[in-house]
């Protein structure tokens, strides 16, 4: 069934639990994530980039419309996002399309215009049911500025929803986009200070380079919404090259896709299976 991005990361906050939220580039990923979360019984969110649209010719609504299909036919919670999309145009088309949220990036501005931008967005996409995403600030590694030292300040994320009406937060906490080493080091008090002064769920944005221990402690502070990319793009990626080696003669894509893609699936499910898992009793958040 499709789901509204914000009700389930909502409902999860409130659990201590995490989402995943993976990027889609091909169909077959996007059916592997779907098959993953009817396994486990886990939401999951599609999010498809205005970098993956661009790879697909420009064209949001052929992918995009397959996406909400795949969600609606579901069994299990599928939301579909709009991610990392500086076109305010195509925010709303994708609302239009049935998107589950939109994430407006409107972090090369200055300040001032990325906020009202941002606000725009969430009225049209308000008017429709649909949530949205921001991100205050530049995430480390964005355009190439593979800077983990980009930090939030909680006051000025509080702020931030306060202006912009928006249902979910992206915050610099430590992580980087593209990394392809798990090694970030995030910053854990200051994701609970921002928990503390936020009123919306926080996205963890560049989790790839998070390892699982990390990324438990991070949902243990209070991030709730984790986006995954390269890791599994790597997965899928080391396993297709680990056939074609190994068989040189194929032809059909069938043959070296399908395990790639049952791969990264059964990685998928122990990624949904670990953000789901409640804190042990003994734990402190």
């Amino acid at each position: 069934m499709i789901a509204n991005t914000a009700e389930i990361v909502r409902r999860q906050a409130a659990k201590g639990l995490g989402v995943g939220a993976f990027n889609v580039i091909l169909l077959e990923q996007a059916e592997a994530f779907v098959a993953a979360a009817e396994q486990t019984q886990c939401p999951v969110v599609l999010q498809l980039s205005q970098n993956a649209i661009s790879y697909h010719r420009g064209r949001l609504a052929p992918l995009g419309m397959a996406l909400v299909q795949l969600a609606k036919e579901s069994t299990a919670e599928v939301a579909v996002h709009l991610d990392h999309a500086e076109d305010m145009e195509l925010c709303k088309q994708a609302v239009d399309l049935g998107f589950s949220s939109v994430m407006y990036d409107g972090s090369k501005l200055s300040d001032e215009q990325n906020r009202a931008n941002t606000l725009t967005i969430s009225q049209y996409a308000h008017a429709q049911g649909v949530a949205v995403e921001a991100e205050l600030g530049e995430i480390g590694g964005k355009n190439g500025v593979h800077d983990p030292s980009a930090r939030t300040n909680p006051e000025d994320a509080a702020k931030f929803v306060a202006d912009t009406h928006v249902d979910l937060l992206a915050v610099a906490v430590g992580s980087s986009h593209a990394m392809a080493t798990r090694d970030a080091v995030l910053d854990y008090e200051l994701i609970r200070q921002i928990r503390d002064r936020v009123p919306v769920p926080l996205v963890l944005h560049g989790s790839s380079g998070v390892n699982d221990e990390g990324m438990v402690l991070a949902i243990r502070a209070g991030m709730t919404k984790i986006n995954v990319a390269t890791h599994l793009n790597a997965v899928m990626t080391g396993k297709l090259r680990s056939v074609l080696e190994q068989n040189p003669s194929i032809t059909d894509p069938r043959k070296y896709v399908g395990p790639a893609v049952a791969a990264m699936e059964e990685e998928v499910q122990r990624l949904l299976l670990m953000y789901s898992k409640p804190a042990d009793p003994d734990e402190s958040a």
